[in-house]
């Protein structure tokens, strides 16, 4: 009868990896790969890779956790010296924007080796710096933005860039200095003016991804995080995006995400703040979530269409009074 292997060192470093062990370092804890390959069989783990197990195959993980675990599948398959890059050296970082699915990219500061599963081995970049995350090697922000922005979709592009400023995690010459080491990079072309257009007033994925289809339409809007005011000067709310209507009056678009709006306190608590706005009489409120983003310029088009949209005013104190 096998002699009883105490699993709790490994599992306790797991859970600090998504879930993920490295056959390296369960041997570093006194687990052979017999072990291993008895949990692989018996169902309860499940080999993601070469010399990578998934101690809990079947627990429910929400978005950003899956994109952890494919940064820690990479890191884990090429070994210790590995370094998270691109877009699982931004998951990691806690950069918010990603696809909802990244597949695990690692480099080891050497060629390119063959890929080991579902990992990608990537080349290591001259003069990378990197940082240190959950005790492993991660790009910086800068580099991890100009390795994965041309590979992303444009409008996952935009809210990672609007992230790592919204975040503080870069200042604008920061985003300056990952741009210019993006330049020359396949796929960095189509790119070009989202690093432009990013702003620390992105405060959300959903709001980036609703502000670059009113760019993409002609329909930028004139500020970010617009603060309203009653006429004793006091604030009632902020809107997400807003374009100048005129005569004091602002158009402004809302965009509802299920993680920041979605309890019953959150709803309560919107409710309350947007008719606040309204009752300044200076705002046209429109609401939105990520199923309007198809329409969503056509909507707010119409909208300036039918109040005679003017330009909009210097920028000034950002509020909504006159």
């Amino acid at each position: 009868m096998p002699r009883r292997v105490d699993l709790a060192p490994v599992l306790a470093l797991a859970a600090a990896q998504e879930g993920l062990v490295g056959a390296d370092q369960c041997a570093r804890l006194g687990v052979a790969r017999a072990v291993l390959a008895r949990r692989a069989a018996s169902g309860a783990w499940l080999r993601i890779a070469t010399g990578v197990y998934d101690t809990s195959p079947r627990s429910a993980r929400d978005h950003d956790a899956r994109r952890r675990r494919a940064a820690w599948a990479g890191l884990l398959a090429l070994g210790p010296g590995a370094v998270a890059v691109g877009s699982c050296a931004l998951a990691l970082l806690g950069v918010a924007g990603l696809p909802p699915t990244i597949r695990p990219e690692a480099t080891l500061g050497e060629s390119a080796r063959r890929p080991r599963g579902l990992v990608v081995p990537r080349q290591f970049d001259d003069g990378m710096t990197c940082v240190r995350v959950g005790g492993r090697l991660v790009a910086s922000p800068e580099w991890a933005l100009a390795q994965a922005v041309p590979e992303l979709p444009r409008r996952n592009g935009l809210a990672v860039l609007d992230s790592v400023l919204a975040q503080r995690m870069l200042t604008p010459r920061g985003l300056r200095r990952a741009h210019d080491l993006a330049r020359g990079r396949r796929g960095v072309a189509r790119t070009h003016d989202l690093w432009g257009l990013a702003d620390a007033g992105g405060e959300s994925p959903l709001e980036s991804f609703a502000r670059l289809e009113c760019v993409d339409a002609g329909l930028p809007p004139d500020r970010l995080q617009l603060e309203v005011r009653d006429d004793d000067g006091t604030f009632v709310g902020r809107g997400d995006l807003a374009w100048w209507l005129g005569d004091g009056r602002w158009l402004v678009a809302e965009l509802d995400g299920r993680d920041v709006h979605g309890s019953p306190e959150a709803v309560y608590a919107d409710r309350v703040r947007q008719n606040a706005m309204l009752s300044t009489g200076r705002v046209v409120l429109l609401r939105f979530t990520s199923a309007d983003l198809p329409r969503l310029a056509a909507t707010i088009g119409r909208e300036l269409a039918r109040h005679r949209r003017r330009p909009a005013p210097a920028p000034a104190p950002v509020t909504a009074t006159t």
